[in-house]
């Protein structure tokens, strides 16, 4: 929408302030060019006439408008009737040239109801009914460039309302609001949905890189710091975008949005991506598998397998890592990376998890000696505040010993809410249970994680050991090194060549876990395995 250049001279705020009020009105606003055509319309006066309306004249609003009526030298009052016979009170302001501001007041108290149902109470601007009005108008005017819409979610806002309170949530939104304003060009559309999902309708989309310009602006705009309160805020913005095409209804386009905006957050949040053919076939296929998880979990589809690793300074076993294995009755053994993250995403992997500190302390207590049964915990098991619980009911009902167990956590499960997780872990050690950290070296923040608490081991990802260069020994010593001075275990993950054994021994790991030493075995063949440990059974090398 394009603000009229007499509207802005007058006033003492700049252009983009006049701009942010006149959206923000509950009632209509127009302005109105020397032949009657409409040059400007608020978002009230939008949802009033049912969609994009500038263009249009002000005979197809109104029945017997005739502006030659009206005082030129100061502002008059008039009453218009649509042609639905809805009255309004205007008042026509004239700003030179034969055009006019008009300031709409409904006289009907119901349509104006109506029309403020239209608005988002907290942040002004327009809700899903009035989007999908905008969006329908423009798909059906199919005349000059086309139209993109954006789906957004913002990243990590929960976590603000949790920690902060709703009032700093509210606050945050309208930050938010303000935010997106800014980013987009006049006459472009921002709507909430609700809670923390905005969409934009962008006009003007003449080629892919216009749509893509502006959600790399939103990511950008949205993801820097806020202050708020005192409090200082960092979260993101997940962007699906989808452009018009062949599109003609306004439900299939928003769709498309939301499709491309699960697959931005599928990729790891704080980005964004377009809409591609095949991302509805995809996310039919994740609801299947979805519908097959939830089966596998009744059905007890499920298996542990068995990794175990060694004690470098006797070349001993002292536990194996519970790993699980999906037996699809149709689709046989499917491999974890195909289905945790979608655990995960739909919160399947605490019941799950559940399952498998169950059966893997259940196993271990069968186990000769001190035979340890390391356990891997997905940050979403934290966030559902029932791990510790968890963990004693399976040590209780199992009688195993809480030392024979170790949670091994990823730096993921520190980032979000570090402090909880922490207070978690804590009470963990405080049973007895040992603390490790799983694929250490890949993420970002690491070092600061030690400093915070004293995990038992290290193990190194898999990645170091399989590369022989020049950077990859520097870590492995580095962090063997550190383990050694912080009092830590350090195991090496993915050994499977004598060489790389050698290596990491001359390194000074403390322990090890690869092919070479023990491949994933079923359960059953633990026992042979710790009786005769130089003839590895032919475990399940998924």
């Amino acid at each position: 929408m394009n603000v009229p250049a007499a509207l802005s001279p007058a006033s003492p705020l700049d252009p983009p302030s006049c701009e942010l009020i006149l959206q923000r009105l509950s009632h209509p606003v127009l302005a109105l060019g020397a032949d009657g055509s409409v040059t400007y319309a608020n978002a009230a006066a939008e949802a009033s006439f049912g969609g994009w309306i500038i263009g249009l004249n002000i005979r197809d609003l109104f029945s017997g408008f005739a502006p030659a009526a009206a005082d030129r030298g100061r502002s008059s009052p008039m009453i218009l009737t649509t042609k639905e016979d809805v009255s309004f009170d205007a008042r026509l302001a004239p700003l030179g040239e034969g055009s006019f501001v008009v300031d709409l007041r409904l006289a009907n108290e119901g349509r104006e109801t109506a029309i403020a149902a239209d608005l988002d109470d907290l942040t002004g601007l327009a809700k899903r009914n009035m989007f999908m009005r905008h969006l329908a108008a423009a798909l059906a005017r199919g005349e000059g460039s086309a139209v993109a819409v954006h789906c957004l979610d913002l990243d990590r806002f929960k976590m603000i309302n949790d920690t902060l309170g709703h009032g700093i949530g509210d606050l945050l939104l309208k930050k938010v609001a303000d935010r997106l304003a800014s980013a987009c060009r006049k006459g472009d559309v921002v709507a909430r949905l609700g809670g923390d999902e905005f969409v934009v309708l962008q006009h003007g989309v003449r080629e892919t890189a216009d749509a893509e310009k502006l959600a790399a602006r939103i990511v950008d705009l949205v993801g820097r710091t806020y202050v708020l309160s005192g409090h200082t805020i960092n979260i993101g913005v997940s962007v699906g975008v989808a452009l018009q095409g062949d599109v003609t209804q306004a439900r299939d386009l928003l769709r498309n949005g939301d499709l491309a905006l699960y697959e931005a957050k599928r990729d790891g949040r704080g980005r964004y991506r377009l809409f591609e053919t095949g991302m509805d076939d995809l996310l039919q296929r994740r609801r299947e598998m979805e519908i097959d998880l939830r089966r596998a979990l009744a059905l007890k589809q499920f298996e542990l397998n068995f990794q175990p690793f060694l004690d470098l300074s006797d070349d001993r076993c002292i536990g194996f890592e519970a790993l699980l294995r999906w037996k699809h009755p149709v689709r046989g053994y499917i491999p974890p990376l195909e289905f945790i993250s979608l655990a995960e995403e739909n919160g399947l992997i605490v019941k799950i998890g559940e399952w498998v500190l169950r059966t893997a302390c259940q196993e271990a207590a069968t186990w000769p000696g001190e035979m340890i049964v390391a356990v891997n915990v997905s940050p979403i098991q934290f966030k559902a505040d029932t791990l510790l619980d968890t963990v004693m009911s399976a040590l209780k009902r199992s009688g195993l010993p809480a030392h024979r167990l170790e949670i091994e956590i990823t730096e993921g499960a520190l980032l979000d809410d570090t402090d909880n997780v922490l207070r978690t872990l804590a009470a963990l050690r405080d049973i007895g249970v040992k603390i490790s950290m799983d694929d250490f070296g890949t993420g970002y923040s690491s070092l600061s994680y030690l400093q915070k608490f004293p995990f038992n081991k290290i193990k190194i990802d898999r990645s170091f050991i399989a590369n022989a260069n020049a950077d990859s020994e520097a870590i492995l010593r580095a962090v063997a090194g550190l383990g050694a001075s912080l009092g830590m275990a350090i195991t090496a993950e993915g050994v499977e060549t004598a060489e790389q054994l050698a290596r990491i021994r001359d390194e000074r790991c403390t322990h090890v876990q690869g092919y070479l030493t023990g491949r994933p075995m079923a359960a059953h063949l633990v026992a042979d395995f710790l009786t005769r440990p130089d003839q590895d059974p032919k475990g399940d090398p998924r």
